[in-house]
């Protein structure tokens, strides 16, 4: 938060989508300054919005979220480059949008379980909303004291921040795409390899916290 908002002024709308408090819940990371709501295809804890269509958003305008995230919930979306287009539809322009997907876990249905991600991956859902890269990057830590809890051991993590263009119009035209190779190592900027298994422990909660 500090990184990219920590000299906002609230009000700040922020949007969670896919945000069913299962193993808890990204909102207490949000002070003050931040209206938080979240955003689910089930009503439950944590869940402000209900869409009556799950891939279109009608009941949400158009750049009405100034953050929008997505944590752990990429992975059960069967069709997530339309949620990922919903998501850059609905944030404000300079914006800042922030995803994390696992890259390796086992197997755990909500109600499916269809994909993991990685860096390149990350790059690329940036690129189809026309969203300006800040961060990607897999299985890294950041440069401070938290960095040897950063993971579970055996399961990883793909990371994405990026920002709504001011001058943004629109999806990514397919028909004069041209694919540019991305410097993962200049995106990863801030953050350290991926540290020592032994040392790997649960750090769910503060993953939002640090990227954005």
């Amino acid at each position: 938060i500090q990184e990219h908002l920590g000299k906002c002024e609230g009000p700040v709308e922020v949007l969670d989508v896919g945000s069913y408090n299962v193993n808890g819940s990204y909102k207490e990371l949000f002070d003050e300054r931040f209206v938080y709501q979240g955003l689910d295809m089930v009503a439950g804890p944590n869940v402000d919005i209900v869409p009556e269509r799950p891939y279109s958003w009608r009941e949400i305008e158009s750049d009405s979220f100034d953050v929008v995230i997505s944590g752990q919930a990429f992975e059960h979306i069967e069709f997530f480059w339309v949620i990922v287009a919903e998501m850059a539809r609905v944030l404000r322009k300079g914006g800042i949008l922030c995803i994390i997907v696992p890259r390796l876990q086992k197997l755990h249905r909500f109600p499916v379980d269809c994909y993991r991600f990685d860096t390149d991956g990350m790059v690329a859902l940036a690129r189809y909303c026309n969203l300006t890269l800040l961060h990607a990057s897999t299985d890294l830590a950041p440069q401070d004291r938290f960095s040897p809890d950063w993971f579970r051991e055996r399961v990883g993590d793909s990371m994405l921040v990026a920002r709504k263009p001011e001058d943004w119009s629109g999806m990514l035209n397919l028909d004069d795409y041209v694919y540019q190779q991305e410097d993962i190592e200049a995106l990863a900027t801030g953050f350290i390899p991926e540290v020592d298994p032994k040392k790997k422990k649960s750090l769910r909660t503060r993953i939002i916290n640090k990227l954005i």
